[in-house]
Order: C-alpha cells, then structure tokens, then sequence
C-alpha cells in the first residue's frame, strides 16, 4: 500500500518547560524526513509550517502556563490535520512540544466519528502526560495532553475536538513509560490507562507489549501513534528537553516500530519533542528518521 502523507510542520515550544522543541520540524527536515519516505514508496507533501503566538515564557495562571497560546496552536494543529485526513491523507504532525498532541489527537477522533472507525492510540513517551492543573508541578501543557484528551483540564482545550471527552483512556495504550509524578500516578491507575511501562518492557519484552499493545486491531481501527522522541534512551537520543535515563534502546525501538508497520494499520502520526539545541549535530533528528523508516517499511529482509 504506498501512503499518500503530508508533513505539517508545528515550530513552538509553548507547552515545554524547556526552549528549543520549536526547531524540531526543521531538524527532521535537514536530517532528510521526506526523502527517506520516498524512498520507501510514500507520495510525500510538505506542508510547511503553521503560524500560532511566539512563547512568552510567563509563569502559571491558574495552574497553566501559556493556555491561551497553547490552544491558538492547538487549534491551527486541529485543522491541519482534520483536512489532511478528510482528503485521505496521512498527516504527520512535526513538533513542536507534545502539548500539540491535543490537538493532532482531537482532530483523529474527530475524523474516526464522521467516518465510523474505531481508534486506537499508541503513546510513546517516558512521561504518562496525564497531569491536571491540580496535579502539575510545573503548569507546563505538555504534560497534561493524555489528561485534556480524555476530558480532564480546561474547557477550551477539553472542547476543542468537538466531542467532550475527545477520547476514552481504553483506546490509549502507553509505551516506555518510566517518569511519573506522585499525584498523576494514581490519576493514572483511576482512569484505567493501559500502561507498558520499562518495568512490563524489561520483565516481558518490547515483543509482548507491543503485541498486546496491537491486539484486536481490524480494517476498521485507525491507529495513531503518538512519537515523543524522548521515548527513546538518551544515551542514543540526547536532544529532548525531559531526558529520563533507562528508555528502549535501539533495537527495542527498531521492534516497536516494525510491529506497528507490520500492523498496517498506521493512520496518522506525531513526532514530537525534539529539541535541537540540546543534541548532538542533529543526533535524535537523525535516529528519529531512520525510526519512522521503519514505521514506513524499511526492513532487513522482505516481509509478508
């Protein structure tokens, strides 16, 4: 099946609590993102990048920092990516700081209600993201979009897909989990997220979780995959703002996204977190090319 997807581009670090995930999308850009899909058959557009508020760097308001321009983002994110999926196009959302994820997923769910599919959700990441404003240590956005998704945080971003919730936490299935906050881990195991955390992934194998991550996927499941590059290990993926030692390495990576590729499932993505100016001459940017090669079929031998 040759995938017709359009990169969109989302410079802004507004929901970070760190500067610099703003030049993710060129960094994948320069560590050549469109060219590797193409040469694995995908008809491949670049969109560009939206335009939202640059990042005033202000402290909380109410237990957010930034919610105004957070949801002006969110929204330019939301229907960028509805469009692309209503034209039947696979969007992949180039961050930008997970906070974006609000609106990226939003518009996925909102796609799945007017087309009659059921969602599935994978995140990767270190960090659960399913803070509130009561729970936050920091008031960074980018670490409550799981928690805004499925109905918990301000009105204007739970709202934004058009459905309150926008999703369920049973169709969220996180990956690599290993940094939790005290509050937001039991939040966590009250709202039922299915978690494989490094624990689950260290005692059971990156194969496992991902087969029960995957299970009962049909031809009517749209699958997104949430990709926050500090899923990844620092020691091979030193450029994110939130380092957290102790993630998959490169070969358990390699596993997850091939399981996903092999799915066939993929419908809609998000790459999110890298931060140029903490890396290693384009390091991540690199590694995180040649990780959604394999979400796009590269392979070492040919597979049925």
């Amino acid at each position: 099946m040759q995938h017709r997807i359009s990169l969109i581009g989302a410079p802004t670090d507004i929901g970070a609590g760190a500067r610099g995930a703003s030049m993710g999308p060129e960094a994948l850009r320069v560590a050549g993102l469109q060219a590797a899909l193409q040469g694995h058959g995908c008809e491949v557009v670049d969109r560009g990048n939206l335009a939202g508020p640059p990042n005033p760097w202000l402290p909380p308001v109410d237990g957010y920092r930034h919610l105004p321009e957070v949801l002006a983002w969110n929204r330019a994110v939301h229907d960028a990516v509805h469009a692309e999926l209503s034209g039947g196009r696979l969007p992949i959302l180039l961050g930008g700081d997970h906070c974006l994820a609000i609106g990226s997923i939003g518009a996925v769910a909102r796609h799945c209600r007017e087309a009659g599919k059921k969602l599935r959700v994978l995140w990767l990441d270190a960090h659960a993201d399913f803070n509130t404003s009561v729970l936050t240590p920091s008031g960074n956005l980018h670490g409550m979009p799981v928690a805004c998704l499925c109905g918990h945080g301000p009105p204007e971003l739970v709202e934004l897909g058009g459905s309150v919730p926008a999703i369920s936490p049973k169709v969220v299935r996180q990956i690599g989990i290993r940094s939790v906050d005290p509050g937001e881990k039991r939040f966590v195991h009250e709202a039922g997220l299915e978690v494989f955390d490094m624990r689950f992934i260290d005692e059971h194998g990156m194969r496992h979780a991902m087969e029960l991550a995957l299970a009962t996927l049909d031809t009517k499941t749209h699958l997104h995959v949430s990709f926050d590059v500090d899923f990844l290990d620092p020691e091979i993926a030193p450029g994110v703002g939130t380092t957290v030692p102790g993630g998959p390495t490169y070969r358990e990576a390699q596993l997850c996204m091939e399981m996903i590729a092999d799915s066939g499932r993929l419908a809609s993505l998000d790459v999110m977190e890298l931060n140029p100016a903490l890396d290693l001459r384009n390091k991540t940017a690199v590694l995180a090319v040649d990780l959604l090669e394999s979400l796009f079929g590269k392979s070492t031998l040919m597979r049925d």
